[in-house]
């Protein structure tokens, strides 16, 4: 039980430690990850289609 205890209250005083993003900067970092996510989205969809394309032509 003792272990216990002594883990949790590390994890108190790290999670004082954490600085959290403001509204700015959690918009900024979201648009961020939502544009990456749709880049590399569409370009492992094109790159799919390129290669399934080319798969058909010579087989």
């Amino acid at each position: 039980m003792k272990k216990i205890r002594t883990f949790m209250i590390g994890v108190k005083k790290e999670m004082g430690k954490v600085r959290w993003p403001n509204k700015k900067e959690l918009t900024k970092y979201s648009i961020a990850t939502l544009s990456c996510i749709i880049f590399f989205g569409l370009f492992f969809a094109a790159t799919d289609v390129i290669l399934a394309f080319l798969n058909r032509m010579v087989g």
